[in-house]
């Protein structure tokens, strides 16, 4: 079998997160489709970290991803951090995001992610949480450093932690910075020779290499305003639209190198194995 890749979308739309937002256009939908044609055409599943605002608001969107056969898991109720709750109000928020998603026709829920990669030593309570309503494997910290959210003592490597299983974002070091090169807002910023030699490092290594992207790392047309939770940094904001049209030039660079995009909840099978 090829090397694992363990890519992943979070499911959110961005205008719903921003005063009136919803003044933009909607983009969630076309934009999910095309990855779903991408993944399709390579008969590759994934999962889909879908928070409870956008299984509202596009059940029908949530009923093809599910059609495709690929897998959806909760990504909060309205994707606020974790830090900005309190244990309670987290359970509420993330029993909110399940019966959204049940609404939209998810029967079977395992995994869980925090918006911002949120999990950290300080929130670490989510797995309790998490345990309670039966979740089988979160992908919520980002091992390292990091200008939001970040725990680097957590380690790269998938844990058992509270009887549920956190799988971390893959990182690498790059100079002074430790960031995740199979990420987001990373995956498209860095030299996409950095991006194929990390990628290249997990080849027949056993170890997963963990990646996401949102539904408008891929959009070209969206308009311009300032993202949430980057605290107005006009800096950050430019990231936030830099190389958007090459990420699926770069995923197919990743893939070439002997990757098998899998569902985070049949490697967590083989963890439990």
């Amino acid at each position: 079998m090829d090397s694992i890749y363990l890519f992943s979308i979070d499911l959110e739309d961005v205008r719903f997160q921003i005063k009136d937002g919803r003044r933009y256009r909607e983009r969630v939908p076309d934009n999910t489709r095309r990855y779903l044609e991408w993944l399709r055409a390579r008969n590759f599943k994934c999962t889909f970290f879908a928070a409870g605002d956008v299984a509202e608001a596009y059940p029908s969107l949530i009923e093809e991803i599910l059609e495709e056969g690929h897998e959806i898991g909760c990504h909060t109720s309205r994707h606020i951090p974790l830090d900005r709750q309190t244990q309670d109000e987290f359970k509420k928020d993330l029993e909110a995001n399940i019966t959204a998603l049940r609404k939209a026709g998810v029967q079977k829920i395992r995994g869980f992610r925090a918006p911002i990669y949120s999990l950290t030593a300080a929130t670490a309570w989510a797995y309790r949480v998490l345990k309670e309503l039966e979740f089988a494997y979160s992908s919520s910290v980002l091992p390292a450093k990091n200008p939001f959210y970040g725990w680097p003592e957590f380690g790269p490597r998938p844990k058992n932690v509270e009887g549920v299983w956190e799988i971390p974002i893959t990182v690498a070091r790059f100079g002074p910075l430790v960031i995740p090169p199979a990420g987001g807002v990373y995956f498209r910023v860095l030299p996409k020779f950095l991006v194929l030699r990390e990628a290249k490092k997990f080849v027949g290594s056993g170890r997963p290499l963990v990646g996401y992207c949102h539904p408008y790392d891929i959009d070209t047309e969206q308009e311009r305003f300032m993202n949430p939770d980057i605290g107005d940094n006009r800096f950050y904001n430019y990231l936030m639209y830099y190389n958007r049209k090459g990420v699926f030039k770069r995923l197919d660079a990743v893939i070439g190198k002997g990757f098998t995009v899998l569902p985070y909840c049949e490697y967590v099978k083989m963890l439990e194995a």
